[in-house]
């Protein structure tokens, strides 16, 4: 969780805003696994993440210059940016539960 999700959460709490909804916990909660792939002689680093119901998120990153490639930044670029795709998807989700419930 980033230190941003972390105010706004911390946001949203304050102001009692109690219908449902997702959070940050719920996200990271459905991450099963994860994989990542840096194919050779590029920047460019692959991260797949293997949801609860074993669907695969993915998102990448890649260094403009070759010279600034660092492997460990390559993955948590790619990881942030396959986790924030399960924001939509579960977002979805959670909007079809509340209009079958309605």
């Amino acid at each position: 969780m980033s230190e941003n999700e972390n105010q706004i959460e911390a946001e949203i709490q304050a102001k009692g805003l109690n219908a449902p909804r997702l959070n940050p916990q719920m996200i990271d909660d459905a991450i099963q696994s994860e994989q990542y792939h840096v194919f050779a002689g590029t920047t460019l680093t692959v991260c797949a993440l293997t949801l609860r119901n074993g669907y695969i998120v993915t998102g990448e990153s890649a260094a403009a210059s070759p010279d600034n490639f660092d492997k460990e930044i390559g993955r948590k670029i790619a990881r942030e940016n396959a986790r924030n795709k399960i924001w939509a998807l579960e977002g979805y989700l959670l909007r079809e539960k509340l209009a079958a419930s309605a």
